[in-house]
């Protein structure tokens, strides 16, 4: 399912209009990403955790050479799946 399948699965659901499914949509990115920027975690009860990971720096490969190279730690955004959705997809 792509943004646009999502937004008219939103639009059948709710009655919202096509725009405003769209720019409700929009907006919970939006405040998703702010939260995750400032270090926060989003935690919709039934549904999931998203949460920031700190990834560790580690030696890695350059496939064109087979150099050794080193990865510096990073940031990645994570996402936790609720009960309530393990159980509702078996």
């Amino acid at each position: 399912m792509n943004k646009a399948e999502l937004i008219e699965a939103i639009v059948a659901k709710s009655g919202l209009t096509k725009k405003d499914a769209g720019a409700a949509l929009d907006a919970a990115m939006e405040a998703v990403k702010d939260a995750l920027k400032a270090g926060d975690k989003v935690q919709l009860v039934g549904f999931g955790t998203f949460s920031v990971k700190t990834r560790a720096a580690r030696t890695g490969k350059n496939p064109a050479t087979g150099a050794a190279i080193q990865i510096p730690a990073c940031k990645v955004p994570a996402f936790a799946a609720g009960k309530a959705l393990k159980d509702s997809i078996q």
